[in-house]
């Protein structure tokens, strides 16, 4: 009986490697999920369907957002993976949950209804900035083709404040969302009871990331950190948030 279990552990074992092995390299190889690849300057979108012109400017924008990043790096090629018919960003969402897009590795996968005329990118009925939503995903791919894979989250253990916090501000460069006290006071002013918080163009922002948003901000703006530094400094969420009100609460 016992040699039984050992040989049916050693075949769970086996399969169990084997699926792994085989979801990998279908995530590392999109193009094994689907019908189409095309190459934009420094990207290569994979896609099913005939693809949106409108896209490669939102691209465009958001490598500019991006080219803000102290961690820019004009040699990074990031595969783009498109919501149109793929099984790829059904994997990942099985993998990793639901979400608007999950940026990783070299790949920025998009899991919501993605309107690249009205820029705009649609989940549950909740419409986040296409262009921006691109910028905060990438920005995850910059972290981690420059910390590492060791020093990168999920492996690190990096505050979401300043991981999360760091792609929203690098993403968030429209001039009504460039003013610290202006994002602290909507904040405040938004309904607490919702999850979400809105912008002027209907899109919306999830309220943790709005809050890790202006915690970063207030290092980088007012007290003049680099990321580098932010993610060096043991300073403890709380104590940031409270010096960020204070300041907030002291401008004359």
């Amino acid at each position: 009986m016992k040699r039984q279990i050992n040989k049916w552990t050693f075949q769970i074992t086996i399969t169990g490697l084997y699926i792994a092995g085989l979801l990998l390299v279908i995530i590392l190889n999109p193009i094994l999920t689907y019908a189409n690849k095309t190459t934009h300057n420094d990207y290569t979108i994979f896609h099913n369907k005939q693809l949106d012109p409108a896209l490669a400017i939102k691209l465009d924008q958001a490598t500019d957002l991006l080219k803000t990043s102290e961690f820019y790096n004009s040699k990074l090629q990031l595969d783009i993976c498109l919501n149109d018919g793929s099984e790829y960003p059904q994997i990942i969402k099985t993998i990793r949950g639901p979400a608007f897009a999950w940026g990783f590795y070299d790949k920025v996968v998009l899991q919501g209804v993605a309107n690249y005329k009205d820029n705009y990118v649609e989940l549950n009925g909740y419409k986040w900035n296409l262009t921006q939503l691109l910028a905060h995903e990438m920005t995850h791919c910059l972290q981690f083709y420059k910390l590492g894979f060791w020093k990168s989250k999920p492996v690190a253990n990096i505050p979401n404040w300043k991981w999360e916090g760091y792609a929203e501000y690098v993403s968030r460069q429209n001039n009504d969302q460039k003013d610290l006290a202006r994002n602290i006071a909507r904040l405040i002013a938004s309904d607490k009871n919702n999850w979400e918080v809105k912008f002027e163009d209907s899109t919306i922002v999830s309220r943790e990331y709005f809050d890790y948003w202006t915690l970063v901000q207030y290092c980088m703006d007012i007290k003049k950190m680099n990321y580098k530094q932010i993610l060096a400094d043991t300073t403890s969420e709380q104590t940031v948030r409270q010096e960020m009100m204070a300041w907030f609460s002291g401008r004359e």
